[in-house]
């Protein structure tokens, strides 16, 4: 069993000059006296505009001010938030590999796609796309820490081409990664990705024990393909305390505080109606706490096991770990029979006075904490030994780093640019008729993109292998060429496109500074390009990034490779070949 301490940065109104301030000051003293007490992990969340309930925007900022207070305990992002539009790939990675160094190779990488309103509108993420933003963005992070160039990613989502994501994290292949599980289907897919579950359901211990077999289950099992390039099995689970020697005190300090942070958390997720810098939650909560089952009165001191619910009417009054360190001592004790291995502690809650956390801290310290760890290195290797080999046959089950292909980037151009003309309104055409042709032609493209994502390979095969759609297609390659682009070459480029139909070829040459395409082979091709139909419709609708097709089997080139290098960008710079 480990033991964490866990950050929302909660501040409640009413606000007062230098209050964050002192908050912040409060949590970096909170985490040094908790290094120094032996804690294993300090937990960080990621946050946005939510009001009173976290104030924690930046975690990896507090966590970089708390890895030079501290010589041992582990700094969790718990959790970083994926979708692109919060973070970007390179961005979180580069972020996490700067804090293990300067820690000493101390992070744990906490990953999260958002679920309230508040942040996800702000950011602009579309709430049923949110899941499949963070599968797409966990595939480039785990990449990005490994692969040495980044082989580049042409996702739905994130397009980035080849480049050395630096610095590299300390902990090799990556720092161990989690995912934030407010429910039993996000547990199971911490297992089947080889995340650790970061669980914040409030679930009583013996209800964890149904949990914790499955994800260890599905974990051991041929359904785990790491997200990452390692597996890290770990089931945490988070509770409020405080601890004090009388009980009732124990209440007196921490209730408040415990029944706020779920009260507030319900507000952002569950029944709240927010107006930003107008809408007081501490308010509310003083008035209808007892309603929305955070009732004050139903937490007494009666000296029994500590629950982590006294459940009511609507959610229940959170108590967890509040209470004498005998009770805490106990309730921790079920949470490791049920085989949780890890118990994070939320004290920062609500108006909880900084003096009473420090207290709680050395309590725990003292009075709990011994002997659980005499026997968590023991418990650790032990599960370590018992998991190696399913880890190893799970990792071997993930498709490895790849090898980028040469890419090269010059002081204004490269082959590749991750933006993309489609994404901007068309500007006021100027120039001469062909730069209003290609203009136009990236608005044709965009409904292109759309109709190819919405089609499976049978029916791009049905509906674009026609040699009036290969027409079309191949025209509109015509009204891209950009002269200037073409780096003075001349000559033809083939296309071989194979399907149930047999192969088609087309090729298109390039002569006195413009692009003919034409049915059937070139007499002498400088580049010989073999794909299926719905690879070229894929590649031309960016869904498929080119280099990705050359290394699963899917394209195969032959001839000049500089030129194969210089196709996208002659045939405008968000064309990917």
């Amino acid at each position: 069993m480990r033991f964490g301490i866990f950050y929302e940065h909660q501040q409640p109104r009413p606000w007062e000059d230098g209050s964050t301030e002192r908050l912040l000051g409060d949590a970096l003293d909170q985490v040094e006296l908790a290094d120094r007490l032996g804690f294993d992990y300090v937990w960080e969340v990621e946050h946005h505009f939510l009001e009173e309930y976290s104030h924690s925007s930046a975690p990896e900022v507090f966590l970089g001010a708390a890895s030079q207070r501290t010589k041992r305990i582990r700094l969790g992002h718990g959790i970083v938030q994926l979708p692109p539009a919060f973070n970007h790939p390179a961005r979180v990675v580069e972020r996490a590999a700067t804090l293990d160094l300067v820690s000493g190779g101390r992070v744990d990488l906490g990953t999260g796609e958002a679920s309230s309103q508040a942040e996800l509108g702000g950011f602009g993420v579309v709430r049923d796309q949110k899941r499949e933003q963070w599968e797409e963005a966990l595939d480039a992070v785990a990449r990005m820490f490994v692969e040495e160039p980044f082989a580049g990613v042409e996702g739905r989502h994130i397009q980035m081409p080849p480049r050395n994501v630096m610095p590299k994290s300390k902990q090799k292949p990556h720092p161990p990664l989690w995912v934030a599980c407010s429910r039993r289907d996000t547990i199971l897919l911490a297992a089947r990705k080889g995340l650790g579950a970061l669980s914040f359901s409030f679930i009583e211990p013996e209800d964890a024990r149904e949990w914790v077999d499955e994800y260890y289950a599905i974990l051991e099992s041929e359904e785990c393909v790491p997200a990452g390039f390692s597996v890290n099995p770990n089931f945490a689970v988070v509770l409020p305390m405080m601890i004090h020697d009388d009980e009732a005190e124990a209440i007196e300090r921490g209730i408040d505080g415990a029944h706020f942070f779920g009260y507030s958390l319900a507000h952002y997720y569950v029944f709240g109606e927010h107006e930003p810098g107008r809408t007081d939650v501490w308010a509310e909560f003083q008035r209808d706490r007892a309603k929305k089952g955070f009732a004050r009165e139903i937490v007494n001191p009666d000296k029994e096991p500590l629950g982590v619910k006294l459940l009511e009417q609507g959610f229940g009054s959170l108590r967890g770990a509040i209470g004498t360190p005998e009770q805490v001592a106990e309730l921790v004790e079920r949470f490791e029979r049920s085989g949780v291995d890890q118990v994070i502690f939320a004290l920062q809650t609500g108006h909880t006075k900084h003096e009473h956390v420090c207290e709680s801290l050395e309590l725990f310290a003292e009075r709990v904490m011994p002997s659980f760890a005499e026997r968590a290195d023991r418990v650790d290797a032990e599960k370590r030994e018992r998991l190696a080999a399913a880890c190893a046959r799970a990792v071997g089950r993930r498709k490895p780093p790849r090898t980028a292909m040469p890419y090269v980037v010059s002081p204004q151009d490269e082959p590749t640019p991750a933006y993309d003309l489609r994404s901007a309104p068309p500007k006021a055409p100027r120039g001469d008729g062909a730069s209003l042709g290609r203009r136009l032609n990236t608005l044709a493209e965009g409904a292109f993109a759309a109709f190819v994502r919405r089609r499976s390979d049978e029916q791009l095969e049905r509906l674009f292998g026609t040699t009036a759609a290969l027409k079309m297609a191949f025209g509109g390659m015509e009204r891209a060429f950009i002269p200037e682009k073409s780096r003075g070459f001349k000559g033809s480029i083939q296309w071989e496109l194979q399907g149930p139909r047999g192969t088609r070829m087309w090729h298109v040459a390039i002569v006195d500074g413009r692009a003919v395409a034409s049915k059937g082979p070139a007499d002498d091709a400088s580049v010989k390009m073999r794909m299926s139909v719905p690879v070229f419709a894929r590649v031309l609708a960016r869904e498929l990034d080119p280099a990705r097709a050359m290394m699963e089997g899917k394209l195969e080139i032959e001839g000049d490779f500089a030129v194969a290098a210089q196709i996208g960008p002659m045939f405008g710079e968000d064309e990917r070949w």
